[in-house]
């Protein structure tokens, strides 16, 4: 059954503040839409390391406890939470950006053409996609959804598999270049990181283009 719009015109950006984080996913299935895919990023403000797109199908009617935008749970939190959502998902996908798409085509590309790729390769595909507050190429009916990461769980979802994967990620390029502590800020923008680009200069995963690593860059040059 072909679905319906739900939301005006091309999908565009509402605000209802619907307290049921199920409430995007049930009117869309009303509209005649069956696998809805939540997406959502980790990793657009770091200065080192990818940004981690995830794309996640969840069944009809199902709810997982506890799941929530990924920056409000612990570690271990996100990590139980992980295991949950690959059990009970219908489909899930990652898609990622490496520092060097980042530095080529900005960062708000590099985070678009990540969750490309995430619905790119789910299988079986969605018929609907809800974002957390951006709008992707994609033929795929679309709603972005403000503050999408609390707001639905499918969103929710996809929040916590790409916070997870980045962070895994980053724990690997810590053994990699342990001068830089990746294991410990993930990348972003702490003091300890700061002070350690401007000693040893930038790695070959940072975002060379982002302020705070060219100024930096520019002090080791000297």
């Amino acid at each position: 059954m072909q679905g319906k719009p739900i939301a005006g015109r091309g999908g565009l950006f509402i605000r209802e503040h619907e307290a049921d984080v199920l409430f995007f996913e049930n009117e869309a299935r009303r509209s005649g839409y069956r696998l809805v895919a939540g997406i959502d990023e980790a990793g657009r403000g770091p200065l080192a390391g990818p940004v981690v797109a995830a794309a996640v199908v969840l069944p009809e009617g199902c709810r997982i406890r506890n799941l929530t935008d990924s920056k409000q749970l612990t570690p271990s939190e996100r990590e139980v939470l992980f295991k949950e959502i690959q059990r009970q998902a219908v489909c899930l996908a990652v898609g990622i950006s490496d520092s060097t798409v980042i530095d080529r085509i900005n960062i708000l590309e590099a985070t678009r053409r990540a969750m490309e790729d995430a619905v790119f390769h789910l299988n079986p595909g969605p018929d609907y996609l809800l974002i957390d507050a951006v709008k992707i190429r994609s033929t795929i009916p679309q709603l972005g959804i403000v503050k999408g990461d609390v707001r639905s769980q499918s969103i929710s979802a996809a929040s916590v598999i790409a916070k997870v994967t980045r962070d895994r990620i980053m724990d690997e390029y810590h053994e990699t270049y342990p001068v830089y502590n990746f294991r410990r800020h993930k990348g972003y923008g702490t003091p300890e990181h700061l002070m350690k680009i401007r000693i040893f200069g930038p790695s070959p995963i940072h975002r060379k283009t982002f302020r705070r690593v060219r100024e930096y860059c520019a002090d080791f040059r000297r």
